[in-house]
């Protein structure tokens, strides 16, 4: 996913920067990684910090999304959903509903794997949010 994400961004010219905790250090001497504390919502919190309006951030975190959405930055899930600020309270609630399953100790299922058909829509959504990006 690293791959397609800096891929398509270097098409547009546009900066990358994975976000990580200590605890997933990269080898890497690439400088497009941020490493950063190793508490529990460090990541997101540097996101949050440093995220401006018309960004594109790439997270699978639906309250991360929520924080985003409604500040004019761009979420997109790895599978190519667009979260929109407009779907943010359904999508929150459904979150909220399955953690109160998850806690009563009745199993939620989970996302299946990652399909050629999510890779393809990821690439898509990516692509045309980057395409709009440049426009402005």
């Amino acid at each position: 996913m690293k791959e397609e994400i800096s891929e398509i961004a270097a098409r547009f010219n546009v900066e990358v920067r994975f976000v990580a905790s200590f605890d997933h250090v990269s080898h890497s001497a690439d400088r497009s990684w941020i490493f950063v504390d190793s508490g529990r919502e460090s990541v997101d919190l540097h996101i949050v910090n440093h995220a401006n309006r018309d960004d594109v951030v790439i997270t699978q975190d639906h309250g991360l999304a929520g924080l985003l959405s409604v500040r004019g930055i761009h979420v997109i899930s790895p599978r190519g959903r667009h979260f929109d600020e407009n779907d943010m309270n359904h999508t929150l609630f459904q979150r909220y509903l399955s953690a109160k399953q998850r806690r009563a100790g009745l199993r939620v299922k989970g996302p299946g794997k990652m399909t050629v058909q999510d890779r393809v829509r990821f690439r898509q959504t990516l692509t045309n949010f980057l395409s709009m990006v440049e426009g402005k």
